[in-house]
């Protein structure tokens, strides 16, 4: 691990936009409860500010702005607010601790969008500052369009800015044309007061330009979970935290054990899916499939790692195809409960090759099968699908109903969903319950070809009591691929021998 000395001049904050900057991804929108769930989750894993929302924005944003900052977190509640009283006021009568107080300062903002001038936008600031002062709020004052500004007219606004009473100031590159090399050059004359960094990854920089910018001299850092955010986005919380960790050495504070858990639960209830190569919490950031890397990790994770998964909450993947070598394939086979010969090992690696060759996505369900066949174990399915039904339409709530036989107990379930498909999983997973709770990690689908009637490929990880299984299903119709993917899964899960080794004579 890199361990370079620090280079920051104190301990960096962290201010989370997820539920402000975030939730403006095109496509999402949040109940006041769901960003009640997110800010709970942000406050316990040490984000010290959370901008709850835009209070000028709804009746909806004031409510959870409430909600929030009535819940006894111990991060700080502020709010988006413009240059005017009636933002102010609704930040202050539903409960904010601050204002994250934004006004354009370069040229083109203030000329094209307000239609105003410097000095009409100066005035503006300082009497927004005072008055929100007089409110009781903390005010940090912000630039938005920052980098496209006149420094000294920043500067001018910001130095009064505080002389009228903001207590902290934030440079805004509003739209990712910060470089490091020009953070390193605009940032320090402007640490006036506690400055904050608020970049966008329209080109890629919004990571690179953060951490130039504290290494300058700022103090806190915005950031949105997943990098979620406008167009491209804002810099990631988990890549921001772990490059502060692991680069420079420096302590955050964060509870990063946590930042996965946080990630998947921000994905789910934003509806925007991660990467798969998505540093730090994306599926393959810990997944090893090509035969020298997989053997390299089994032997010193450090050779193809930078930090171990556990670290953010995660674990190790070794997944199998046609990279891989018969040590991965002995080492999965092992955690799987085989214990296979030498000629076995060689026949079960020539099959999940060949089956890698087709193009295939090669699941923890395949290769238990393939095991199945080359070791001549029979299996007996832990449940059997003995008919579904879906009901969905415009003006109906999707409902699924399912039957199964589990365990040789026939069960009748029902649930409701987001949709069709979300309904049948629910279904099953309550058909299930008194074996056991199996839980839905990961869903992928694949349409294999074009047109009405194409062929999709469900791709789903469940887990039951920590032991986790990906399987597939493939259909012309998604809910019964998903269904098949879902069934397939929880066989391999409840199967009553998971927990023994298997080998040519556990039949």
């Amino acid at each position: 691990m890199l361990n370079r000395k620090n280079t920051f001049s104190e301990p960096v904050r962290i201010f989370d936009t997820t539920l402000r900057d975030g939730e403006q991804t095109p496509g999402v929108s949040l109940t006041p409860d769901q960003k009640l769930e997110i800010a709970t989750h942000l406050s316990e894993i040490g984000v010290h500010v959370i901008e709850a929302g835009s209070a000028a924005a709804s009746a909806g944003e004031r409510q959870s702005i409430k909600l929030i900052s009535d819940a006894g977190l111990s991060a700080e509640c502020c709010t988006y607010v413009r240059a005017l009283a009636q933002d102010i006021d609704f930040a202050a009568d539903f409960g904010a601790d601050s204002v994250h107080l934004v006004v354009p300062v370069s040229d083109l903002h203030i000329e094209k969008k307000l239609r105003k001038t410097r000095e009409q936008v100066s005035a503006m600031a300082w009497s927004a500052v005072e008055y929100a002062k007089d409110r009781g709020l903390i005010v940090e004052l912000s630039g938005e369009d920052a980098s496209r500004a006149d420094r000294a007219f920043l500067q001018e606004l910001f130095r009064e800015g505080i002389d009228r009473g903001a207590d902290r100031l934030c440079f805004c590159d509003t739209v990712g044309l910060l470089t490091p090399e020009r953070a390193a050059e605009l940032i320090p004359p402007l640490c006036m007061a506690p400055l904050s960094i608020h970049c966008h990854d329209d080109l890629g920089f919004a990571l690179a330009s953060t951490m130039a910018a504290l290494k300058a001299g700022a103090t806190c850092a915005h950031v949105t979970v997943n990098g979620l955010g406008e167009r491209a986005g804002n810099t990631a919380l988990e890549e921001l935290v772990m490059s502060l960790e692991v680069l420079y050495g420096h302590a955050t504070g964060i509870r990063t054990e946590d930042l996965y858990h946080l990630s998947t639960v921000v994905s789910r209830l934003t509806g925007v899916a991660l990467a798969t190569n998505k540093p730090i919490v994306g599926e393959m950031a810990f997944t090893h499939e090509s035969g020298i890397h997989a053997h390299g990790v089994m032997r010193d994770a450090s050779t193809y790692e930078s930090i171990i998964p556990e670290r953010v909450g995660r674990k190790r993947r070794i997944v199998l195809g046609k990279h891989s070598g018969s040590a991965a394939v002995e080492t999965a086979l092992h955690e799987m409960g085989y214990r296979p010969d030498a000629g076995q090992l060689a026949e079960i690696v020539q099959r999940i090759k060949q089956l890698g060759d087709t193009g295939k996505r090669i699941t923890d369900a395949d290769v238990m099968t393939i095991a199945d066949a080359v070791l001549a174990i029979e299996f007996a399915p832990a449940l059997e699908l003995m008919q579904f039904t879906i009901v969905s339409g415009s003006n109906a709530m999707p409902t699924a109903s399912v039957t199964l036989t589990v365990k040789g107990e026939e069960i009748t379930c029902a649930a409701t969903g987001n949709g069709p498909v979300d309904a049948a999983i629910r279904a099953l997973q309550r058909s299930v319950s008194d074996v056991g709770t199996v839980r839905l990690e990961q869903y992928h689908v694949d349409a294999i070809s074009g047109g009405t009637d194409a062929l999709v490929d469900v791709t789903v990880k469940l887990s039951k009591d920590g032991v986790s299984v990906t399987s597939r299903g493939a259909r012309t119709d998604i809910i019964t691929a998903s269904v098949e993917a879902v069934i397939a899964g929880m066989n391999r899960l409840l199967r009553e021998e998971k927990h023994e080794d298997r080998s040519e004579n556990s039949h």
